[in-house]
């Protein structure tokens, strides 16, 4: 989340500074979140495989109790107070929030 945060607003966790450093160069949440799935997918000549969510590709997803996008289009500081709720490896329950599986 601290990533998304980064690249979203060009602050620190503190809020500063208050337009952020070099503000010109602040992604969109979408281009932030792209840049952590279908980027690294992409670099690494995977993105037949890996990068987006669709049939017949690999998915390893964190679900979180928080619009992501929304917060990241609106109130920024919410995506660092998201918490995930679950996160789903090869196909199953990893972690549950207040539990962990193995």
């Amino acid at each position: 989340m601290y990533g998304l945060y980064a690249a979203v607003t060009r602050q620190t966790l503190k809020g500063e500074p208050k337009e952020g450093w070099f503000p010109d160069q602040r992604l969109t949440i979408e281009e932030a979140l792209e840049a952590y799935t279908e980027g690294p997918a992409w670099a690494s000549f995977e993105e037949d495989q890996k990068g987006t969510l669709a049939p017949g590709k690999l998915a390893d997803v964190a679900v979180f109790d928080t619009d992501l996008v929304e917060a990241g289009r609106t109130r920024p500081a919410d995506l660092l107070k998201a918490k995930a709720l679950y996160t789903i490896v090869g196909g199953k329950v990893v972690y549950e929030a207040g539990t962990m599986r193995r």
